[in-house]
């Protein structure tokens, strides 16, 4: 099992290639750990962390389980040890994913990090704060998603920085290449969704409680 980065000790981490997977994780399900799988095979990459977001600000913060909560479903989800999951962005005091990144590298400056990001985000990037310093800090990876990428590509972004476009054929050179660099790659489509795990813990909220409880009860001496 990998350790898991700490901003004061960054140099256990030099030279490492390793994939940034951000987001809400609400909750963690095989798809993350599917893409993740996938990425550090297709992109030759050490590790991938995935970085749980204390309160997506794009998201609402209705409905959200707790930061506790869902870094646990992710450690539950994970079940791969060069998978790492973090809450590093509350210790970094971050919000938005172009200060992450700029925190991230300032503090590893000799791991390769790459960011990793399905069609749909790539789609409404544009959205982001400072989203062009994104592209511009760290290499971004984006991965297939249904219905989402034939828009994602003819997007903003990818008309942006259509220059700075790789091709999925030498995805492996895309971690240590300078920004900005980008790849599009396909991917084994996997059917887990976190919304629709929410949707079905709303419409059977007894299978929830009883989990919550039995965990409690685990809990206590």
């Amino acid at each position: 099992m990998l350790t898991p980065p700490n901003p004061r000790h960054g140099r256990i981490w030099d030279g490492c290639r390793v994939g940034l997977l951000g987001g809400s994780f609400n909750p963690a399900h095989d798809g993350h750990r599917h893409i993740s799988l996938e990425a550090m095979k297709r992109l030759g990459l050490d590790a991938v962390w995935w970085l749980v977001s204390p309160q997506n600000p794009l998201k609402p913060a209705d409905g959200m389980a707790p930061f506790a909560e869902r870094i646990d479903s992710a450690r539950r989800a994970a079940r791969h040890p060069r998978i790492v999951v973090t809450g590093i962005e509350a210790a970094l005091g971050t919000r938005y994913t172009a200060d992450t990144l700029k925190a991230l590298t300032a503090r590893f400056p000799r791991t390769e990090f790459v960011w990793l990001m399905g069609a749909d985000n790539l789609q409404q990037i544009r959205h982001w704060q400072r989203w062009t310093k994104i592209f511009q800090t760290v290499p971004v990876a984006v991965y297939d998603r249904p219905t989402y990428s034939l828009r994602a590509l003819s997007g903003l972004a990818a008309q942006r920085f259509a220059r700075a476009r790789i091709d999925q054929d030498h995805t492996r050179a895309l971690a240590g290449t300078a920004a900005p660099a980008w790849v599009f790659f396909l991917a084994k489509r996997h059917p887990a969704s976190a919304t629709a795990l929410r949707a079905a813990r709303q419409l059977r909220p007894d299978l929830g409680n009883a989990a919550a409880h039995q965990r409690r009860a685990a809990a206590q001496p």
